[in-house]
């Protein structure tokens, strides 16, 4: 069980292939990859990845700002743009679609690393107070096969915003113990990624 889940939006395929190895690297699992605006759209509603990351220059009808925007109204994923651009009125019209990041090409694999860890916090921090208080009790309620107590300690977690890295660091176990761990729960609770998991928590909260 990879730690994110990560959708591609790149035009030039060299490009989409060593973004997708460099995440690979660092453990991310690349959902999927889209080579314009058009087919993108289609690609997000299909993997529900946790975060996207966009061409701003892509070909087609559509390039990488309206792209953005449609997927900040329609699917409310945080985003960060890969660009060669780094004009002033490029960054005006991309800090109004309010990125989640934004790596000016060629970039680091550090680089692009550490752009994705604190892009995926702001947007858990950000959006916190949609979220309760996890209640194992409560979510054992709701779902067929119960959460043992690791289980829920790990999602607690992912919940607070925590990479696989952190949590079994936290939790003093290997990297794999814990995606075992993940793996069950997201099996336990019908769910693919950590969005939809903390979508799928957040829904049995409030019940």
């Amino acid at each position: 069980m990879a730690d994110v889940k990560v959708c591609i939006v790149e035009d030039e395929p060299l490009i989409a292939e060593d973004i997708a190895s460099n995440l690979r690297r660092r453990n991310y699992e690349v959902a999927g990859v889209a080579y314009a605006a058009e087919e993108a759209m289609d690609m997000l509603r299909k993997k529900l990845p946790d975060i996207v990351l966009v061409d701003i220059n892509l070909d087609g009808k559509q390039d990488g700002i309206m792209l953005a925007r449609q997927i900040t109204s329609e699917l409310s994923l945080p985003f960060i743009y890969i660009t060669s651009y780094s004009d002033k009125k490029t960054l005006e019209l991309a800090k109004d679609t309010q990125p989640a990041g934004y790596v000016v090409k060629p970039f680091t694999e550090a680089g692009l690393f550490a752009t994705l860890e604190i892009a995926l916090h702001n947007h858990r921090q950000r959006n916190r107070h949609l979220y309760p208080d996890l209640n194992i009790v409560k979510i054992n309620q709701h779902i067929p096969t119960p959460l043992s107590l690791r289980e829920f300690e790990v999602l607690a977690l992912i919940y607070e915003g925590c990479s696989n890295q952190q949590i079994a660091e936290k939790l003093f176990v290997s990297l794999n113990t814990i995606k075992a761990h993940i793996k069950n729960a997201y099996l336990k609770l019908d769910t693919v990624s950590r969005s939809t998991t903390l979508a799928r928590l957040r829904e049995l909260m409030l019940k």
